[in-house]
């Protein structure tokens, strides 16, 4: 599959679970989110929430403000790898805490973008996790992070982190060792799905095998349609598409602004 960065593993046997992070609503730019994500001590119940309209986040006190487009069982846990935060941290030039990209688990040892859709996670001693959907990003989250050009810039580096839902309940706290129990052999990873998603359409039969998606992007591969994003806020110094490189990461990043009929875009979760 054509993935780009990779590390040596997906799931090695140093993989654990770094911080546990849950968030309240509050302001963000023009909206109210949850995607401000706090570390916590001591476990943390996890369950699946219910489905989209209906359940918020999988984690007990993790705050969803709007649940007609976020979370719900295909939803349940975000979950974003620490060492690519650590990438992202050098390249803005400023520390990124665990909980920063409103990931509600912060992994160690864990190439989270390279794990394979529908892979299955035994967190703890109890909790079953399932890869679903990567992660798209929205205006919400460029307005959390305060960097300019964030929509482009996050979806060209295609480390969009994993939702995961929840097959099984359990607690999870910090340092629980994560273990890979079943791997598809359709080798769909969800940094894959994600290029098929935003900047590389072409890429979209190739999604068809991984029947782990959320029904909302499997109409999209089955239809053939890239999911619309939003666009980045207007940046005066911004050069534009026709600028900003070679490729097709443009394409994606500066597609049409609003919410595509079949899928959530964003995270105000």
């Amino acid at each position: 599959m054509p993935d780009g960065r990779t590390r040596a593993a997906t799931v090695g046997a140093m993989s654990t679970v770094l911080s546990v992070n849950v968030g309240r609503v509050r302001t963000v730019g023009p909206v109210r989110s949850g995607i401000d994500k706090r570390p916590v001590d001591g476990p943390v119940a996890v369950a699946a929430p219910g489905p989209r309209g209906h359940g918020g986040s999988g984690l007990a006190g993790d705050d969803v403000w709007d649940l007609r487009h976020h979370g719900g069982d295909d939803q349940a846990v975000y979950v974003y790898a620490r060492e690519d935060l650590d990438d992202w941290s050098a390249d803005l030039g400023r520390p990124l805490a665990s909980g920063s990209f409103g990931e509600n688990l912060t992994t160690a040892g864990v190439d989270v973008s390279a794990t394979v859709v529908g892979e299955q996670w035994q967190v703890g001693d109890d909790l079953l996790l399932e890869v679903s959907d990567p992660r798209i990003p929205c205006r919400t989250f460029a307005d959390f992070l305060a960097e300019r050009r964030w929509v482009r810039r996050f979806t060209e580096r295609a480390a969009p982190g994993t939702y995961l839902r929840v097959l099984r309940p359990g607690p999870v706290r910090a340092g629980d060792p994560i273990r890979v129990v079943l791997r598809p052999d359709h080798g769909v990873t969800v940094r894959t799905a994600f290029r098929a998603l935003t900047t590389a359409p072409q890429l979209l039969p190739l999604l068809g095998p991984a029947t782990q998606l959320s029904a909302e992007v499997r109409d999209l591969v089955r239809r053939r349609v890239p999911v619309a994003m939003d666009a980045d806020a207007a940046d005066p110094e911004d050069p534009g598409p026709e600028d900003a490189g070679a490729g097709d990461t443009d394409a994606g990043a500066d597609r049409a602004t609003g919410r595509d009929a079949g899928v959530a875009v964003g995270d105000e979760r």
